[in-house]
């Protein structure tokens, strides 16, 4: 399968669960979960909330960062890759002076997903 992220239009929005300032991203839904092409601009981070029914890959492209997953902090920075696995909990801050740039992958594996976002 391929997936054309050019021709899926890109959103700004505020950052999510109760986070600071704005982030854009393109998304993709199937069977099974999500593909996440997101950009946290300068001051953004997306609040602390859980994942009770997936795993959340965050693979680092640019920019810098902090994960606090589990209480766990994680610094983030291009190639590394920040997983919350499913029933844990996490937030991302971006860091840095420019975007924080992720792309996520969001595995669905079991009950509870209709409350996981």
């Amino acid at each position: 399968m391929r997936i054309d992220f050019n021709q899926i239009q890109e959103m700004t929005m505020p950052c999510g669960y109760e986070g600071t300032g704005e982030m854009s991203a393109r998304f993709f839904a199937g069977e099974g979960g999500k593909l996440i092409s997101c950009r946290i601009h300068p001051g953004g981070s997306i609040g602390l909330h859980s994942h009770p029914a997936s795993d959340d890959v965050n693979f680092v492209l640019l920019g810098t960062g902090l994960a606090v997953c589990d209480g766990q902090e994680e610094p983030l920075e291009p190639g590394v890759c920040h997983i919350c696995k499913k029933g844990s909990e996490h937030s991302i801050q971006n860091t840095g002076e420019g975007d924080l740039v992720l792309l996520t992958l969001v595995v669905e594996r079991g009950e509870g997903r209709e409350n996981d976002t």
